[in-house]
C-alpha cells in the first residue's frame, strides 16, 4: 500500500506542483528503478545470511522511507524519497517470495505464492480507498501527505510478525552460498536473460496500468472522483480474482500455459479498452478483465523464477531477474507520460501494455516448464532436478 498510493495521488500532485506527465511518471519509475537494485542486493545477501534477517531489515526500511515521502516539501525531495522507498520495497518482495517458496509444498507452490500475491490487490484497494476518502474530506495540499503517512501503518502492523519467523529448513540444509555472479555463468546466463525478459514484460504492463489508469479516467474520460473510484475498485477486484485463478491454473496446467494465456488475453483486453470508443459501462467491464489478466501473471512469475535456481543461488537469481525486469519496466510509466501529448492517455497506455505482454509471450516460449519441481533437487545451475539427498516437503 505504501508504494501504491502515489499512482492515485498523481492527479492531485500534478495540479498542486504543476508537474508535467513526464515528471509525474518519473515519481512512479523512481521506485521501480531503485527497487531493482534493492531486490537484487537483498536476494544475494539472503543467500548468505538468511531470509529472515533480511526481511527484518526491509520492514524497518519501508516504514522510514514512507514517512520521508510524506514529509517531502518539493518535487525533488519526493523523488528522492521514492528512490529510498523503492529500494526497500524491492528488497522485501524478493526475499519474501524466496522464503515462502521454500516453505510451501511443491505441489501447491503456485497457489501458495498466488495467495501471497493477492495481498497486493488488497493493498491496492486500500490505497485507492484511502486516497479517495482523504481527497474528499481534506484539501489536496494536506490530503496527499495524510495518505502517505497512512500508507506506513500496514508496514508497522506486521513488524512484530518478523520476530516470530524461522528460516526454512531447506536453507540451512542446502549447499554453501555461491557467488552471485554465477547466475551469469555459462550454464545459467540464458536462463537469467529469459527470466529478466519475462519479468520486464510482466512489470511493464502492470505499471503502465497502475500508474496511469486513474489519471486517464479523471483527465481524459472526465469521470468524477466517485466514478473513478468505482472503476479502480473493479480493476482491483479483477486483479484479486486474477491472482487466485492464475495461481490455481499454474499448479494444474503449468506455469508456461498460464503465462502465455494471461499475457495474450491481457494484450487483447488492453487494446480493446484503450483503442475503442466505449461507453463507461463497457469500459468498466473491460477494466475488470484487464485487472484479472494483468495481475494474474504475477502468480506464475514468482514460482517460475524460484524454481529455476538452486538454494545457494535462489535469492540472487530471483532477485536479479525480477528486479532487473522491474527496473527496465520503470521506463514504461515515463514512456507513457512522454507519449501522452501525441497519443493521449488511453492510446499510450494500450500501446505499451500490448508491447509488454508480447514480450511475456516470447520469453515464456523460450522457458522450460518448472511446475512442482523439487527445490532441494534443482541442479546447481541448470535448473533441472538432480537425484538426491534431502526430500522436499510435500
Amino acid at each position: 500500500m505504501s508504494v501504491q498510493v502515489v499512482a492515485f495521488l498523481l492527479p492531485a500532485l500534478s495540479f498542486l506542483w504543476s508537474i508535467s506527465p513526464t515528471r509525474a511518471g518519473m515519481l512512479a519509475s523512481a521506485a521501480l528503478a531503485s527497487g531493482s537494485i534493492g531486490g537484487w542486493l537483498a536476494g544475494s545477501v539472503s543467500d548468505r545470511i538468511g531470509r529472515i534477517a533480511v526481511l527484518r531489515i526491509t520492514i524497518l526500511w519501508l516504514g522510514i522511507s514512507s514517512a520521508l515521502c510524506g514529509l517531502a516539501q518539493t518535487y525533488d525531495q519526493l523523488l528522492l524519497a521514492r528512490l529510498v522507498q523503492g529500494f526497500g520495497f524491492g528488497a522485501e518482495w524478493s526475499v519474501g517470495v524466496v522464503f515462502i517458496s521454500e516453505i510451501a509444498p511443491r505441489t501447491t507452490r503456485g497457489r501458495t505464492l498466488g495467495s501471497l500475491q493477492s495481498a497486493w490487490a488488497v493493498g491496492w484497494g486500500l490505497a485507492a480507498a484511502t486516497t479517495s476518502i482523504a481527497l474528499a474530506l481534506v484539501p489536496p495540499a494536506i490530503a496527499w501527505r495524510i495518505v502517505l503517512f497512512v500508507g506506513l501503518l500496514p508496514a508497522l502492523a506486521i513488524a512484530g510478525l518478523r520476530t516470530r519467523m524461522i528460516e526454512p529448513p531447506i536453507f540451512p540444509a542446502g549447499d554453501a552460498p555461491l557467488p552471485w555472479y554465477r547466475i551469469f555463468g555459462r550454464d545459467a546466463r540464458w536462463k537469467t536473460l529469459k527470466g529478466c525478459a519475462l519479468a520486464t514484460g510482466t512489470h511493464g504492463g502492470y505499471w503502465a496500468i497502475a500508474t496511469w489508469w486513474p489519471t486517464m479516467l479523471r483527465l481524459e474520460r472526465g469521470l468524477s472522483p466517485p466514478a473513478t473510484t468505482l472503476h479502480m475498485a473493479v480493476l482491483v477486484g479483477g486483479s484479486f480474482l486474477g491472482y487466485l485463478l492464475a495461481a490455481w491454473l499454474s499448479d494444474r496446467v503449468g506455469r508456461r500455459a498460464t503465462l502465455v494465456s494471461f499475457a495474450a488475453a491481457g494484450a487483447v483486453v488492453a487494446l480493446a479498452a484503450t483503442q475503442l470508443s466505449l461507453s463507461d459501462a463497457a469500459l468498466l467491464l473491460l477494466t475488470a478483465a484487464l485487472g484479472l489478466f494483468a495481475l494474474g501473471l504475477y502468480s506464475a512469475l514468482g514460482p517460475v523464477l524460484t524454481e529455476s535456481y538452486p538454494t545457494a543461488l535462489r535469492g540472487s537469481g530471483l532477485g536479479f531477474c525480477y528486479n532487473m525486469g522491474r527496473g527496465l519496466a520503470g521506463a514504461t510509466p515515463v514512456a507513457v507520460g512522454t507519449s501522452v501529448a501525441a497519443l493521449g492517455y488511453a492510446h499510450a497506455i494500450g500501446l505499451y501494455v500490448a508491447m509488454s505482454y508480447t514480450l511475456v509471450v516470447l520469453a515464456t516460449a523460450a522457458l522450460r516448464e518448472t511446475r512442482a519441481v523439487d527445490l532441494v533437487r534443482v541442479a546447481e545451475l541448470g535448473g533441472a532436478e538432480r537425484p538426491n539427498t534431502i526430500s522436499a516437503p510435500r
